[in-house]
């Protein structure tokens, strides 16, 4: 999966679950997030109540469904003209493998950082609680599940093709989600 694919993917959990459909450019509409006091530029990220998860990830389906979240981001420029996104919150989900039943809960509330380069290259800098979902072909050269959430810092960089270029984990996985919902 292409990293535009895999940052749209990523950031789209998180607005969907506290997780799931796409923030890249307009895909989010914010709306001022001042109710809360927060101000300083950020805003809201509206989430959905519920997504599903594309069965290529675990070779099943995963339906999420939103149980809290107040999810924000902030939008900066860099003198290099580079625009980063900050995200942070608090998001916690329930996933279900609707054949089977089976349902977990998890925390997916960041922060998160992306990065889009002029050049058109990403990075995606995650600390705290957050999730990856990877085809099968990165969870092999990554080495790390197709659906997981991790605790630490997870960095994903990515060319300006959109090919992820390193993914790297310094922390440990919490869940994966696809073996727990098997």
């Amino acid at each position: 999966m292409s990293l535009r694919r895999f940052a749209m993917r990523r950031v789209g959990m998180i607005v969907a679950l506290g997780a799931l459909l796409g923030m890249l450019g307009g895909a989010v509409t914010a709306s001022p997030a001042l109710a809360d006091g927060r101000g300083g530029g950020w805003q809201v990220i509206p989430l959905p109540p519920t997504t599903t998860v594309d069965p290529v990830v675990c070779g099943f389906e995963i339906q999420g469904t939103l149980l809290a979240g107040k999810e924000f981001v902030k939008a900066l420029k860099a003198a290099d003209g580079s625009m980063v996104s900050l995200i942070t919150g608090a998001v916690k989900a329930s996933l279900t493998n609707p054949a089977n039943g089976k349902t977990i809960t998890v925390n997916l509330s960041g922060p998160f950082k992306e990065i889009d380069f002029p050049d058109g290259s990403v990075t995606i800098l995650g600390k705290g609680h957050q999730f990856t979902t990877l085809t099968p072909a990165d969870q092999a050269r990554f080495g790390l599940p197709g659906f997981f959430v991790a605790a630490g810092a997870l960095t994903t960089v990515g060319d300006p093709d959109g090919n992820i270029t390193s993914l790297s984990l310094d922390g440990h996985v919490l869940v994966d989600v696809c073996a727990a919902l098997r």
